[in-house]
């Protein structure tokens, strides 16, 4: 009787697997050990951020009708950018005294490098001899971030304390907070900033023939601080310093805004000074009760846990 013999197929990477187990569970280990790291490590959020190559182009240009805005600052700078390769979209509205320019780019382009393209032809634009030399401030190229936009939690202070001491922790705050590399900015609401507020009586300035410029140009002369140079005392180098800003209001109302036939007329005579808060542009409240809020905004592409 014949023997048959059967050729067994030897496949190299199994065989090695099957006589080296210890080494396979190492490996196995390493690369699930690595795969939560990268799992942990990973940036996520409910809504994720996308960060779309796109650019606006605002500029101002006042006294000017739309269709010179159009003319002489949205077409040159459009003319420009239509040059570009990636651009996908360019949508541009010219207003009175104002111009807006969106650029869209397709996804091969990163966000940065459509800035920088942008940017470049927008210096193109300038240099041209028809581009107005005149503009109040150059064209301003930016791109959004809205990741930055939205906060990623909010801090609310309350308790018994006045306002005013909830800012000072609320500033407090703020500054340990932005702090943190994940985090771009913290924004305070719920309350003010102060200011001196000068409410001028209009009879009495006519009365004593008191324009606005007078009394602006009064405040302004007496609220400097000004630099003596140095004495030498001792062997030694000092700075001579004369302080000259405001500190309350006494000091403000104190100033003296006219002298005329041997007699002075104080701006107290005139006016009346008050330190109080700036108009009430926000308002935050907890059950009712105003609290001071801080807005915590993280940076693009940081990771919301950590950041929170």
């Amino acid at each position: 009787m014949e023997n048959n013999k059967h050729k067994l197929i030897d496949f190299k990477l199994s065989t090695w697997a099957i006589r080296n187990k210890m080494t396979v569970y190492v490996l196995i280990f390493i690369i699930l050990l690595a795969g939560i790291s990268s799992y942990l490590g990973m940036p996520r959020e409910a809504f994720p951020e996308v960060s779309a190559p796109e650019v606006y182009i605002t500029t101002p240009y006042p006294g000017n009708s739309a269709l010179d805005i159009e003319k002489l600052l949205t077409r040159p700078i459009e003319k420009k950018i239509n040059g570009i390769s990636e651009v996908d979209e360019i949508i541009s509205n010219s207003l009175e005294g104002y111009s807006t320019i969106d650029v869209k780019f397709d996804f091969s382009v990163t966000p940065d490098e459509a800035l920088r393209k942008v940017k470049d032809k927008v210096d193109e634009a300038k240099a041209d001899k028809n581009f107005p030399k005149d503009l109040p401030a150059d064209p301003n190229v930016f791109k959004l971030n809205f990741a930055e936009m939205m906060p990623i939690m909010n801090i609310n202070l309350s308790g018994d304390f006045s306002m005013d001491q909830l800012k000072k922790y609320g500033e407090y705050l703020q500054d340990e907070i932005e702090a943190l590399n994940e985090i771009s900015e913290v924004n305070i609401r719920g309350v003010q900033d102060k200011e001196m507020e000068i409410s001028l009586d209009l009879y009495k300035m006519e009365l004593l023939e008191l324009s606005f410029s007078d009394i602006a140009q009064a405040i302004q002369n007496e609220n400097v601080t000004v630099s003596g140079g140095e004495i030498k005392q001792g062997g030694l180098r000092r700075n001579v310093r004369v302080e000259g800003e405001f500190k309350n209001a006494e000091e403000i109302s104190n100033i003296i805004v006219k002298r005329e036939k041997q007699k002075v007329v104080y701006l107290r005579d005139i006016a009346t000074v008050a330190y109080k808060e700036q108009e009430k542009e926000s308002y935050a409240r907890q059950y009712g009760k105003a609290v001071v809020m801080l807005d915590v905004k993280k940076r693009g592409g940081e990771n919301l846990i950590n950041a929170s």
